[in-house]
């Protein structure tokens, strides 16, 4: 079961890299098609910074995630990885709560899963 939540940890950490991309390098390109219908379409070059920032703060997540499946001592890594997964079900549910449902199903769920069976590994 561990192997189970190290890769469910590292599949999260994986989409929150792929949003940093997005968010920071991609907006204009990419996030258009994939932020289509939530954003008019002339308001990614005035909001790039911002999504930029955004884009920072996932990678914050990702790092933190990464880092967890590399500490050797497993209480360390179990309570590093449960904070991170912590944080990432927190901004899914928020971004859920103010921009889009389908937040809590693409972040948040994932994150739930992975949570759940790193505590009871």
């Amino acid at each position: 079961m561990k192997t189970i939540a190290s890769v469910i940890t590292a599949l999260v950490a994986f989409e929150h890299l792929y949003i940093l991309w997005l968010e920071m390098f991609a907006w204009e390109t990419k996030g258009k098609k994939v932020f289509k219908g939530s954003l008019q379409e002339n308001m990614f070059t005035p909001t790039k910074a911002l999504a930029a920032n955004q884009g920072l703060y996932n990678g914050f997540l990702a790092t933190g995630l990464v880092w967890s499946l590399f500490i050797t001592n497993e209480e360390w890594s179990r309570n590093v990885a449960l904070f991170f997964l912590s944080c990432v079900i927190v901004a899914g549910i928020y971004g859920a709560a103010t921009a889009s449902r389908k937040i809590f199903f693409v972040q948040a769920v994932p994150a739930i899963i992975a949570w759940l069976l790193v505590w009871f590994t």
